[in-house]
This record gives C-alpha cells, structure tokens and sequence, in this order.
C-alpha cells in the first residue's frame, strides 16, 4: 500500500510537468502565426500582367470610343460641322504640332495649375489643421469652407478680374478659392477619423504640440489627406480652365482655355473637340503619373497593398 503511494507521488510531478513544458513551445506557435498575419507577401508584378491589367482596358476603350465616334459620323446623325471625324481632330492637333504651339498651349495651362495647387497646398494645409484641432474655429469657420467647396469656382472669376486686372494673379486668385477649401476640409476629415487612442499614446511618449501634430496626427490622417490634396486638384483645374476661358486676353498667353474659346469664336469644332481631349488627357495624366503612386504608396505602407 505504501508503495502504491509511493509510486503514485511520483507520477504527479511527471503529469504536472507536462503541461509545463508544451506552454513555450504553445507560444512560439502563437507568435509565429501572429507574425505571418502580420507580414505582407509583397512581390513584383510581371510586366505582362500589369500591360494586360492596366494598360490593355484603356486602350481598348479608347479605341471603341474612337470606332463609335467614327461609326456616328458616317452614319450621318447631324452634319458634319456640328461632330467632326476623329482624322479633322487629329489634322488639328498635327498643324498645331508643326506650327509648334501645341507643347506651349499645354504647358501655359499646366504650369499654371500646378503652381496654384501648391499655393492651394500651403495655404490650405495649416488652415485645415487649425479648424480640425481647435474647436472654436470650426465652428466660426468650417462651415464657410463648407459652403465655398459647394460654390462653383466660375463665380470668383468676374470679382478676381475686377479686383486683379487680366494677369496671372488673378488665375491664381481663382484657383485658390476653388482648391483650399477642399484641401482643408479633406484633411479636417482625415483628422477627425484619427483614432484617440493614437492621440494618447503620442502624448504618452512625448508628442505634444507640433511634434504630436507631425508624427501623429499627420500620418494617420493622410488617407483623408491625400483624397482631400486629389479633390483639391480637381478643382484648381476646373477653375484654372473656367478662369482660362472668360478672361480671354492675350497678354494671357494661349491656354488650353483659352484654345477652347477660340474654337467656340471661331466656330471651328475640330479645334474644340482638341481643346476638351487635351483638357482631359492633362487630368488624367495629372493622376496617373502623382495621384496613384500616393496612393499605392499609403495603401502598401498600411499593408493594404499586397502587389507591388
């Protein structure tokens, strides 16, 4: 009896030490998977896949557009002055090119927007921080932001001639009230779905102030941001071709907008339709080439992205 006793107590350290053992390697397990949740599988994409993935449907539509476009004019739907063939567009385009116009057209429109989205930017960035983070701005001033996204950018451009004159200047006046409105209330949105937790773990380290601004609530707004900084694109370039348009002059130069008015003047579609195409392929351009990278970029830094 005794010995059943005995052997029986030594058992149980046995029995008890087992579950002991399997608790390290149990873990290990558990941080393995939870590191391969976290890792994101990133590889390069053949230049295959990404010509027949994205390069491919847009050409494609491009060319059905292109044969619906001709189909329309040979079927004689309305005359030929009021929807001309894709060849007396693209006549258009190469007198342009030889004259050596065509770049320079482009580029006056381009510059300009450009660099009042980036006055846009500098403007509208602190101005967005200020109504996101202090309570008493907001009230006095978001709702005016609000309101000036909704206004169409076309009205500023008869007070910006009065004021300004025919210039550049008032170009820029007209991009700004349209751009730094959406710029700011972007990132007023994209500050606004920071989570507090993110706020208080920055104070708890130390990021207060600017510091918390710049490395808290900056990266983790940027989705909010970055659709804010895209919308505010949009906009300087609508207005830009609004502004372009009605305040025609040539100490202006010739503009894209200004190309569409002599069109519209001198009753040449050709020329119209090549405006609105060059309008268009600047825009999505403008978001091909700055717009998607940003965004893969932020997509893939959160580790949404798993194609590179």
């Amino acid at each position: 009896m005794a010995s059943t006793d005995i052997t029986s107590d030594r058992k149980r350290p046995d029995e008890a030490a087992g579950p002991v053992d399997k608790k390290p390697d149990d873990l290990a397990g558990l941080e393995a998977g939870l590191d391969a949740l976290d890792a994101v599988q990133i590889r390069r994409t053949p230049v295959r896949e990404v010509l027949l993935q994205k390069v491919l449907p847009p050409v494609v539509a491009v060319a059905l557009v292109l044969v619906v476009w001709e189909l329309l004019v040979r079927a004689q739907v309305t005359e030929v002055y009021k929807l001309p063939p894709p060849s007396a567009v693209w006549d258009s385009a190469k007198d342009m090119w030889l004259a050596g116009t065509l770049l320079e057209v482009v580029w006056t429109s381009v510059s300009r927007g450009l660099f009042g989205f980036l006055l846009a930017v500098a403007i509208g960035t602190p101005l967005g921080l200020l109504v996101a983070r202090v309570k008493l701005v907001r009230a006095a001033i978001g709702p005016i932001l609000s309101g000036l996204q909704s206004l169409p950018s076309v009205a500023w451009v008869a007070p910006a001639v009065i004021w300004l004159g025919l210039n550049d200047q008032m170009m820029f006046a007209v991009i700004l009230l349209g751009a730094v409105p959406s710029i700011a209330n972007g990132l007023v949105s994209g500050v606004d779905q920071v989570p507090p937790l993110f706020l208080r773990a920055g104070r708890t380290l130390g990021a207060t102030g600017l510091r918390g601004t710049w490395h808290i609530v900056l990266p983790a707004a940027l989705p909010g941001y970055l659709a804010g900084l895209k919308q505010g694109w949009a906009f300087s370039w609508r207005s830009l071709m609004a502004a372009e348009i009605i305040a025609s002059s040539p100490e202006l130069g010739l503009g894209l907008g200004q190309l569409l008015e002599n069109g519209r003047s001198n009753f040449d579609m050709p020329g119209i339709f090549l405006s609105i195409l060059l309008i268009l392929f600047v825009g999505i351009a403008i978001d091909l080439l700055i717009f998607s990278p940003l965004e893969r970029w932020v997509l893939r830094s959160r580790g949404l992205l798993v194609k590179n």
